[in-house]
């Protein structure tokens, strides 16, 4: 009983997800309500019917009272979280009491990342938005529909099954020589070699990895790249497994078994992963509408952090190619495109307009509207030539920046009060609409290739093959058995642990294998599972904790023993002093690094005391047996933080 919407503020669904049971209930409800003869409603409408009135009541909250629902519990125990992103409303049910309160928050803010990951600063107009996600064209909307229905199963799949989703951290293949070859070669053969073809029209590639299912292989990014942010490449990984499951489970470390189950989709499908697409259009006729293939050696468009000399630049456009070398094993590669020049100028204006807006509202007129740098003043000739560069097809922004100019500027106009906040948002709005026309809307069939042309794709995945053909079996097995708790044989009474690199956004941990066939050193089926569940419980209830201030938290849960630390250290390796962690309301954004980057704004707080010094951040998660005395767990938990990372930061074997 699992359902996420996504609303306007006049009720109108711009998305909707839900489980078989949910949908289900639905229909048995207002099939029920309907005379004898007629025709069943859409489910759409049966959809907007029910939540009607809370998306109301909920917008009549905050006209009246500024202020509305964060959560409710209805009498039959359904758990609604609801959250405004400005004027989108986004409501998780539960009903089956498999998701808490955190777990629906935490589901709210990934729908929403990978929402900017795929319209970028279109995000920041709710008006362009709301055209984006409910297009008119109902083929063009099964599909958007279908895809970010599927991007979210793909997700909840595995964030259930995977350790590196569930603490939100890159996982690396241990293999030191291996990955060291496979970065070089990224770098000396396949990323030099496409950077320097006539057929890239004028993609430049910035970044290039391997990954085998859901973990980092390699991983090479250009010199004159930005790094590549854990929340991006979180999103991305789910992204490539959506294009492309690994359809088998995540703990069958057999490839004679994964290669029968392993059946590679038709590249560019909208793949679900892990079952088919939930949830139906609007229209009766669209529950069967075959929906096709886009063109496999077309890119996905992405909007990614770029962080420059010149500042921060959230959501620029980068082009994905998602390559498959073999079921399972995925090359992926990003491309900065030719106009993205266009993108940074147009996030120069919207944040200038959106600070000017800002101080407007609070108050502040005059000169105080427009301190700070850069001002509307100083961008107002470049905003002058990049409007005339754009030329005559863009004559609604020209009118509206004209308008603009003349009551901000004008000797008989108005200045800088508070009658300029609605034109600041009209600027804002023309502005997205710029960079929607820029970079979202396909320019349609064109003899001038766009992206990297096909034959160079092929040849990118013919060069990886070549390099990976003896390596490819052991790769896959290593995928499942990443390390193992053999490796720690200095630990006993140890059961389980999960070490992250915070600052890096990388993980460490030996794998949970459950399927009933595989035995670990957790035993098999039922014993595994149990330890699993048991490390999925810890890792949440370390996140509340967390969330009231606390860096440390030791747990007995009846024959096991729980620890989790939180800790700083500097650039040297040196342990840094403990101090008082904020403490987050109960409806902040999930901790963790996919949706949020709760780590990010927790070392730049913890660096205040830490001027000019590098400070890095570690958190450890232990399970022992509950007969290992408390003083040795916490021995074992020190000796395990300093033997798991080198100073370099390379997870020893």
């Amino acid at each position: 009983m699992k359902c996420l919407l996504i609303a306007s503020e006049s009720a109108e669904v711009l998305f909707n997800w839900t489980d078989p049971e949910f949908q289900q209930k639905i229909q048995e409800q207002y099939g029920a309500s309907q005379e004898e003869g007629q025709r069943l409603p859409a489910f759409e409408d049966s959809i907007s019917t029910l939540f009607a009135p809370i998306i109301i009541s909920c917008i009549t909250m905050v006209d009246r009272l500024g202020d509305s629902y964060a959560s409710f519990t209805t009498e039959n125990n359904h758990i609604y979280v609801l959250h405004q992103f400005d004027e989108c409303l986004y409501i998780a049910v539960n009903g089956d009491g498999e998701e808490g309160e955190d777990d629906l928050r935490r589901k709210i803010y990934v729908m929403k990342k990978m929402i900017e990951v795929l319209f970028g600063m279109v995000t920041l107009s709710s008006n362009l938005l709301r055209r984006e996600l409910r297009p008119q064209d109902t083929e063009q909307r099964a599909r958007l529909w279908k895809h970010l229905q599927s991007l979210l199963e793909t997700y909840s799949h595995i964030r259930e099954n995977d350790q590196s989703f569930l603490v939100e951290a890159v996982e690396r293949l241990i293999h030191p020589t291996l990955c060291e070859q496979c970065i070089e070669f990224l770098e000396r053969r396949l990323v030099q070699q496409l950077n320097s073809s006539i057929e890239r029209a004028g993609e430049e590639v910035m970044h290039a990895f391997i990954l085998v299912h859901t973990k980092l292989l390699a991983f090479y990014s250009s010199r004159n790249a930005s790094t590549l942010v854990t929340s991006d490449l979180l999103t991305l990984i789910i992204m490539a497994q959506n294009m492309y499951p690994s359809c088998i489970d995540l703990d069958d470390p057999s490839p004679e078994v994964g290669d029968a189950k392993r059946k590679a989709p038709v590249p560019g499908f909208f793949n679900l992963g892990v079952g088919t697409p939930r949830g139906v259009m609007a229209e009766d006729s669209l529950q069967t509408l075959e929906v096709p293939p886009p063109d496999p050696s077309t890119p996905r468009r992405v909007f990614l952090e770029v962080s420059l000399k010149e500042g921060l630049y959230p959501m620029m456009p980068h082009s994905m190619y998602c390559l498959p070398l073999w079921p399972g094993i995925t090359l992926v590669l990003l491309t900065k495109i030719p106009t993205s020049a266009v993108a940074m100028s147009v996030y120069t204006y919207l944040e200038a307009f959106a600070k000017l807006e800002k101080r407007l509202r609070e108050g502040q007129e005059g000169s105080a509207a427009t301190r700070g740098q850069p001002t509307i003043h100083d961008l107002r000739s470049k905003l002058d030539k990049f409007i005339k560069a754009l030329g005559p097809s863009d004559i609604q922004l020209q009118n509206v920046w004209t308008e603009f100019k003349t009551r901000a500027f004008g000797r008989g106009g108005p200045g800088f009060n508070r009658d300029l906040i609605p034109w600041c948002k009209n600027m804002k709005t023309q502005l997205c609409g710029i960079y929607r026309q820029c970079f979202l809307i396909d320019p349609g069939p064109s003899d001038v290739p766009r992206h990297l042309s096909p034959g160079l794709q092929e040849r990118a995945q013919t060069l990886v093959q070549e390099k990976l053909m003896d390596w490819k079996d052991f790769l896959l097995v290593k995928s499942r058995r990443n390390i193992t708790m053999v490796s720690y044989p200095d630990f006993p009474g140890l059961i389980h642990f999960i070490c992250v690199d915070r600052s890096t956004g990388q993980m460490i941990a030996p794998s949970l294998n459950i399927t009933e066939r595989n035995t670990s050193e957790l035993g098999k089926g039922p014993v595994a599972q149990f330890i699993k569940s048991k490390v999925w419980s810890l890792v949440n209830t370390t996140r509340r904790y967390l969330q009231k201030g606390y860096s440390t938290v030791t747990l007995r849960d009846g024959d096991f023993y729980f620890c989790y630390f939180l800790w700083f250290e500097n650039e040297t390796g040196y342990k840094l002093e403990a101090v008082d962690l904020p403490i987050l309301p109960d409806d902040s954004p999930p901790i963790g690094m996919l949706s949020w980057d709760y780590y990010r704004k927790l070392r730049r707080y913890y660096s205040k005391n830490h001027q000019g010094e590098v400070v890095k951040c570690y958190e450890l998660l232990t399970v022992h047996l509950g007969v290992i005395p408390s003083e040795i767990i916490l021995q074992h938990c020190r000796q395990l933080a300093s033997k798991l990372w080198e100073p370099s930061r390379n997870p020893l074997l």
